[in-house]
């Protein structure tokens, strides 16, 4: 985020001296009460595309004090990937939700205001923060412009289709996966499958490959319960039913550097799928497989 600096600038043969002009009326001054401008055709999208049928908004045009941490740098997102980002999102997880859940649900649950940052946070100890998710309404999406899909100027299909379904739509599935258990509680049952192996902070010295062996689907799965249960959710739906296999099946022969078998990480991985589709359910009344399919479904005609 730019840090906000006060310049005065002043033309003329020499940068001595300025010349002073009233304020003028505090009314006229532009910004307060509000931001406004000539709403264009992306503005449109989102009303027609989001706003009227979901009741979700999304701003895109600059604003840095909807970020939580000021001190960070940020760049704005260009235009031209507002509605390309956008319309993946709902194809890739609106209509899913909508499609197998309903609209009363979707629109019930759904965040209702994205904030997009045209590039990534990085934080301190290395790691990137990908969206952040603020009272199950608000939801920051970093990195709109590296965001590219077929038909996109400059899409590779070996680096963007990965780079878009980890980053993005993995994101979104994240999140959301935070409101619905905000709402209601994951089974207990859950927090006792690999409960003495999370690792807190330390998740960031860990490859998703060495996290697999103990267990957790992804490295920060094992940051804490919350984060591997909608990792799980995540990596479930994006991957598909077929990519998460392969995830379970590519877990080595031997034992963890912290004691755990093939068997016994394949094992809880298996009973975390099983706690999550019964979640699904039993509290949600959603067919987590066939919501599966038809996420990755859209996600193949995107790529």
């Amino acid at each position: 985020m730019y840090k906000l600096i006060l310049a005065l600038l002043c033309l003329g043969t020499t940068l001595s001296s300025c010349k002073e002009e009233k304020i003028g009326d505090v009314e006229d001054i532009p910004g307060l009460g509000g931001d406004s401008w000539a709403q264009g055709p992306v503005d449109k999208w989102i009303l027609d595309s989001l706003t009227t049928p979901y009741n979700i908004s999304a701003k895109y045009k600059w604003d840095q004090f909807e970020f939580a941490n000021i001190t960070k740098t940020l760049v704005p997102p260009d235009e031209a990937q507002v509605i390309p980002l956008l319309s993946t999102i709902k194809k890739a997880w609106t209509l899913p939700y909508v499609q197998e859940a309903g609209q009363v649900f979707y629109n019930k649950y759904s965040p209702k205001f994205f904030i997009l940052s045209g590039s990534n946070e990085y934080n301190a100890e290395g790691s990137v923060t990908l969206g952040t998710a603020e009272g199950g309404r608000k939801v920051i999406l970093y990195g709109v412009n590296l965001f590219k899909i077929k038909g996109m100027a400059g899409y590779n299909p070996a680096r963007d289709s990965s780079f878009v379904k980890d980053w993005f739509l993995h994101t979104i599935h994240h999140e959301f996966g935070h409101i619905l258990h905000q709402t209601v509680l994951y089974p207990v049952e859950f927090k006792n499958i690999t409960k003495s192996l999370y690792q807190g902070g330390n998740w960031i010295n860990w490859s998703d490959a060495d996290a697999r062996r103990d267990g957790f689907v992804t490295a920060y799965s094992s940051f804490n319960f919350d984060e591997d249960f909608v990792e799980m959710i995540a990596m479930m739906l994006t991957e598909g039913k077929v990519g998460f296999d392969k995830i379970v099946n590519s877990i080595p022969e031997g034992t963890s550097p912290r004691g755990v078998t093939k068997a016994q990480a394949q094992a809880s991985l298996r009973q975390k799928e099983a706690i999550v589709v019964a979640y699904y359910k039993n509290t949600w009344k959603i067919d987590f497989y066939s919501l599966q399919k038809r996420v990755r479904g859209s996600m193949n005609k995107l790529f």
